[in-house]
């Protein structure tokens, strides 16, 4: 992937207007470029080159992020879950919620939820014609506005089990805004049999020079990263029956490997 940061490379999207920012980098918009998508401008891909910069490994979080999500929805369909709630959806890249899903079970019904704009657009225009999906523009900080969505509460039954997602997207909720409480008022809206999903940065194998510096470009966006450690991971996971092996670095999820562990735990709970 050309990481020149040239235009030419990786072209504009052509959405626009007052509610798209492009003076300022956008989260969203920077995991995409990790990922080697297009739907990001200028300014994000100077922050990421910035990230990457100090060390790789936020780029490789969010290769081993999406892998992770991809394992996690393909054990949840398995386990007879046919409706998915992803919190923070982002970009849509290869490997989405929806085509996982519906290779397993074609009526599976995913309703994406993010708040930038881009992300939005672009998810709504992908998922043109798809049955059995929705793309709501809507902050996942609050559950009530979400949960009584069109795209949400008219696409998933939640007298039903539903799979609920919250794949890197936590650490972007700072303290001052209580995930504990939000992820419990989600966990709350879902019948018995359902799971959620879930992935955070956490700096592993980073120094703390690394961890530092990189939060610091973080900084520049309107979403800072919040890094936490895997004692603080697992208090957004009360509530959880665990699947084994519990909460792992995401690349040994479910199955430990030989590989060095991506900075990041993962893990998917049934709830009590």
């Amino acid at each position: 992937m050309d990481r020149t940061g040239s235009d030419d490379a990786h072209p504009r999207t052509e959405i626009s207007g007052p509610e798209v920012d492009v003076s300022t980098p956008n989260v969203a918009r920077m995991y995409d470029y990790y990922l080697g998508g297009a739907a990001n401008f200028a300014v994000d891909r100077e922050a990421a080159e910035r990230a990457l910069a100090i060390t790789p490994e936020i780029g490789r979080f969010a290769r081993m992020n999406r892998l992770f999500l991809g394992r996690a929805v393909r054990y949840l369909c398995e386990q007879g879950i046919d409706q998915f709630l992803d919190l923070g959806s982002g970009v849509p890249t290869v490997g989405n919620v929806h085509e996982i899903a519906h290779q397993h079970d074609p009526d599976a019904r995913v309703a994406y939820v993010d708040h930038e704009s881009v992300a939005v657009a672009h998810a709504r225009a992908l998922l043109v014609g798809e049955p059995n999906v929705s793309v709501t523009q809507a902050d996942i900080r609050r559950p009530a506005d979400v949960l009584s969505a069109p795209g949400v509460s008219g696409l998933l039954d939640f007298s039903r089990p539903v799979a609920v997602l919250a794949v890197a997207i936590v650490h972007f909720v700072p303290d001052a805004d209580d995930p504990a409480r939000i992820l419990r008022t989600y966990r709350e809206a879902c019948a018995p049999g359902s799971y959620l999903a879930l992935s955070h940065a956490s700096p592993i194998t980073m120094t703390e020079s690394e961890t530092h510096r990189g939060q610091n470009v973080y900084r520049s966006t309107k979403t800072p990263l919040v890094v936490r450690d895997r004692d603080e991971i697992a208090g957004f996971l009360d509530g959880c029956e665990l699947v084994e092996p519990g909460l792992a670095p995401i690349n040994h999820w479910p199955t430990a490997n030989d590989e060095q562990p991506a900075n990041g735990y993962g893990a998917v709970g049934k709830l009590r």
